[in-house]
């Protein structure tokens, strides 16, 4: 049987150790993902897709059960790209990153300065620099991003990221252009499979916004879905509400709820250029899609 999806979105937690203003704040009640519920996810998952995501809101490395959750997934032989700001990175995280189920990590640097603009950075960037060059060494076939996004926010924090930016320059010992236009190019190789990821922000969808139309396609539900800590199924990663619940997978079978009439529709309706939920009619990232 044909893997469906390209990846599954899996919020093992949605706490975060920061607040960045780029993200907004989860009003969900805040919860850890428990060991039971993934192992759930995972057995549900593992035929529709090869990768999941450990990505919707919240920090991973938050989540006590990491390990425990590594294993899972190389028992059910599903390979995993982990999101983290990379604050609470330490010996043991690192190690963990280092196994063999994991095909991606993606440090997000922009994060440390929208946190804490007047620390800095040497040792939170020399613990994710000591953890690239071992992963560059021990597992050479890892994908490791470096996001670093809003190289132009005119509120003033693209002078450190442009700071980060030469850092990384230097250890890496490669040459980094600092005029980017990150509407021509998301992303430079270094080295390997190391490679900067660049972007700009944009605003979440939410309910609380005007509608901005009703035609437009997505990916949701066609290369992803998610599923948030509670198990409510999304149809898309910026669902970060549950505004369009799908279904719960503990109380449905997974195939049931991508099957449902109310999935069905999302995904024809994205076939047909037509956006029939009310949060998808106020989505500015869809604009990224024409």
């Amino acid at each position: 049987m044909a893997k469906k999806y390209t990846k599954v979105n899996i919020e093992i937690s949605n706490m975060c150790n920061l607040q960045c203003s780029f993200c907004p704040e989860v009003m969900r009640a805040k919860k850890i993902m428990s060991i039971d519920l993934f192992r759930r996810i995972i057995q549900q998952v593992a035929p529709l897709t090869e990768q999941v995501c450990f990505h919707l809101m919240g920090e991973p490395l938050l989540n006590p059960h990491l390990s425990q959750m590594i294993d899972i997934c190389n028992e059910f032989s599903v390979r995993i790209f982990l999101v983290s700001n990379g604050v609470l990175l330490k010996e043991k995280q690192s190690e963990l990153l280092l196994n063999p189920a994991f095909r991606q990590v993606n440090f997000s640097l922009h994060s440390f300065n929208d946190n804490f603009p007047d620390r800095n950075p040497t040792d939170y960037l020399h613990k994710i620099f000591e953890y690239t060059e071992k992963a560059l060494s021990e597992r050479p076939d890892l994908y490791i991003n470096f996001r670093l996004w809003n190289l132009q926010d005119p509120r003033g924090s693209s002078g450190n990221n442009q700071n980060m930016l030469q850092r990384i320059s230097e250890r890496f010992q490669t040459p980094l252009d600092t005029a980017i236009d990150v509407r021509s190019r998301k992303s430079i190789h270094i080295k390997n499979r190391l490679y900067l990821h660049f972007d700009t922000e944009f605003i979440w969808p939410s309910l609380d916004l005007p509608i901005l139309g009703n035609s437009g396609s997505c990916y949701g539900l066609s290369s992803h879905f998610g599923i948030l800590v509670d198990g409510t199924v999304v149809p898309c990663c910026l669902d970060k509400e549950g505004s369009i619940p799908l279904g719960d997978i503990q109380l449905q079978p997974l195939t049931d709820i991508l099957n449902s009439p109310r999935s069905v529709a999302i995904l024809e309706g994205f076939r047909k250029k037509k956006l029939v939920e009310n949060l998808c009619q106020r989505c500015q990232y869809i604009e990224r899609f024409n």
